[in-house]
């Protein structure tokens, strides 16, 4: 990959200077702030902590890669999104289902092939395909809450929730550049604003978990 290539996949990008994206790029404080809420927040768990620390890298590799836009940087950008998303599925598997460390391990693992399936089902899809990884997430989601709900109410409801504002979150990044005649400026800046909210959110409601519920009370398997 030569990583000095520049992307044009946004409509606000019209050349390849570094400010063509100034609403993009402006718009990923989205992830600053719910990182830095969510930091005060956390009580100490040093596991949202980590969480919260991730958000920050994600919002600082989105800044890079909407004002480089090259391959350098999409890798900065995507990154701390795959960190995210596996740290956030291991604490859901030890801290809420209750999974011994390496069954927590090995459950989160088989994120991979489950992306790479429903990445390829959705290949070819309309509107679908635009985003087809990120519609990985707000599928679990919806798995996992119901799973949850009769335990874990509230942290059901929470997930529930995140899914929810995902699924319009996806749907503004999938239309951006179907819109750019209609609208030039695009939509990808509503994905950092909502992104930045439900992230900042699913943090707090594992927060709020183990706060009321402390690490891994669900069924263990030995």
């Amino acid at each position: 990959m030569d990583w000095t290539q520049q992307f044009d996949g946004y409509c606000e990008r019209v050349d390849p200077t570094y400010w063509s994206e100034p609403v993009n790029a402006v718009t990923n404080a989205a992830f600053i702030i719910a990182a830095l809420v969510m930091w005060g927040r956390t009580g100490g768990n040093v596991a949202a902590r980590a969480l919260c620390a991730v958000l920050f890298a994600i919002g600082v590799g989105s800044y890079l890669f909407h004002t480089h836009a090259t391959g350098w940087a999409l890798l900065a950008d995507v990154a701390p999104i795959g960190i995210f998303i596996l740290a956030y599925l291991f604490l859901v598997h030890r801290d809420m289902i209750g999974l011994r460390l390496w069954l927590s391990l090995g459950a989160t693992a088989l994120f991979l092939p489950y992306a790479a399936g429903v990445t390829t089902l959705l290949r070819g899809v309309p509107f679908f395909e635009v985003s087809n990884f990120y519609w990985t997430v707000p599928i679990l989601l919806f798995v996992y809450g119901p799973a949850l709900w009769s335990r874990y109410p509230a942290t059901a409801r929470g997930m529930v929730i995140g899914g929810a504002i995902l699924t319009v979150s996806i749907s503004f990044r999938s239309v951006d550049e179907m819109v750019c005649d209609a609208f030039p400026l695009g939509t990808h800046f509503m994905w950092h604003i909502l992104n930045g909210v439900m992230l900042g959110w699913m943090i707090e409601v594992y927060a709020r978990h183990v706060r009321l519920h402390g690490r891994g009370q669900g069924a263990r398997t030995p």
